[in-house]
């Protein structure tokens, strides 16, 4: 029998796209997070007890990875000119566990798991889950490279200094507090929600104005504000409309399109990205799938954005 520390080829196998669909594009499964030479690991948090809204993403990991057999292309993938596996090696290592009930086991968990596979120098492609697991990834990023750039789309800013200590509302709050984050060099996207604009430490591109001008201004505004920096994604579902992503918890009419979304990630080639999260799918509420299918196509956008950068 096969140790359970050893990577399960079998997820390449010639598996029917939707039997016992276990791992993010039926990647190689493993335990054994340094014992073996992949340049991503996807690791899912099935945690959403900070929401404050409706409850259900704590089923988001297993949502976009059943979305991602729709995704189960040979060769090359429009519009890349490449094949993804020729450039990068993918392992899926799971869900973090905690104790149902107590938080902070998943604060613990969380940044000890994130910490493993960034001292092998894999990058992390993580699914929530809420938005306050970002906080824990953070804290173990920050660890390793210092204040990081934040790339942050969502509707909703997440600096509100209220609410609990678990709360997915004040994690970049925070993060700046924490300073786990250089907001000098930090943006949000897709803002269309109350926030201080006086004392707000981040840029803010607003929905408005991203759906006036477009993919490639946003992606002009990215590039300026982050330089060369190490840049952190992290991508909160309801950054998209809810006609493209219903299947969240906190909704905000008039976002972004995932067209608009996906050519966004596509021209963060040349950017320097160590990381990515894409949380608050919460399938319960989700129509024909289309918000997991939404959230597995950017994280397949993402992992194409960094095996051109390999180049």
């Amino acid at each position: 029998m096969e140790n359970d520390s050893q990577i399960n080829q079998s997820a390449n196998a010639d598996i029917p796209l939707y039997g016992a669909v276990s791992s993010f594009l039926q990647f190689p499964t493993t335990t054994d997070i340094e014992g073996n030479c992949s340049d991503v690991a996807i690791t899912g948090i099935p945690f959403d007890m900070a929401t404050s809204g409706r409850s259900g993403s704590r089923f988001g990991p297993q949502g976009i990875r059943k979305a991602s057999a729709n995704l189960m292309w040979e060769g090359k993938r429009w519009p890349w000119q490449f094949c993804l596996n020729d450039r990068l090696q993918v392992i899926d290592v799971g869900d973090v566990p905690f104790k149902h009930g107590e938080p902070q086991t998943l604060v613990e968990n969380l940044e000890a798991q994130a910490t493993r596979i960034l001292n092998t120098d894999k990058t992390l492609l993580s699914f929530g889950g809420d938005h306050f697991v970002t906080l824990p990834l953070l804290r173990a990023y920050a660890a390793k490279y210092g204040p990081v750039a934040l790339i942050h789309f969502d509707a909703h800013t997440d600096t509100y200094s209220g609410g609990s200590r678990y709360d997915h509302g004040t994690i970049f709050h925070h993060a700046v507090k924490e300073r786990l984050v250089d907001t000098e060099h930090s943006i949000q996207i897709g803002i269309r929600t109350s926030y201080d604009h006086q004392n707000h430490p981040f840029e803010v591109l607003d929905a408005a104005w991203i759906n006036d001008q477009g993919p490639n201004e946003v992606i002009k505004r990215i590039k300026a504000r982050v330089g060369t920096r190490q840049a952190y994604v992290s991508f909160d579902i309801d950054g998209l409309d809810p006609a493209f992503a219903p299947g969240t918890g906190t909704p905000v009419a008039a976002g972004m399109s995932i067209d608009c979304a996906l050519k966004v990630i596509r021209g963060m080639v040349g950017t320097n990205l160590i990381g990515m999260d894409i949380v608050e799918v919460a399938p319960a509420y989700d129509h024909a799938e289309i918000t997991s299918l939404a959230a597995a196509t950017l994280a397949l956008e993402y992992l194409y954005v960094v095996a051109a950068n390999k180049s």
